[in-house]
């Protein structure tokens, strides 16, 4: 695959299906308590969260510590989200992929 193209899908795709989302619900960026984006490249989730005019405390990063854990990503920082107090009862949580095939998903959930 062409990293550079699989890129450009990725920060295109990921922050579009999270406004798409938001606006199927009648909500705003500014309603996200916590993003976690899959962890596939750091790059990747800096411009998501660029293009979804995020501050740095409301998305979850953890691909410093371990690298690239494909299918684990989301759920491995959304336990770490959890155990450090960052993500509480109430909160809006958004979780978004991408991945092989050049596939995406998300999902809101209200924590």
């Amino acid at each position: 695959m062409d990293r550079k193209e699989v890129f450009k899908h990725a920060v295109a795709k990921m922050p579009a299906v999270v406004l798409e989302a938001l606006e199927a619900n009648g909500l705003h960026t500014g309603d996200i308590d916590l993003l976690i984006p899959h962890q596939a490249n750091l790059r990747i989730s800096q411009m998501v969260q660029r293009r979804l005019g995020l501050p740095d405390e409301k998305v979850m990063n953890n691909i410093d510590r371990y690298g690239d854990t494909t299918a684990a990503t989301i759920p491995i920082a959304l336990a770490e989200a959890v155990r450090s107090g960052r993500l509480g009862r109430g909160d809006l949580l958004c979780v978004v992929a991408f991945g092989s095939g050049l596939t995406w998903g998300f999902a809101l959930v209200r924590w």
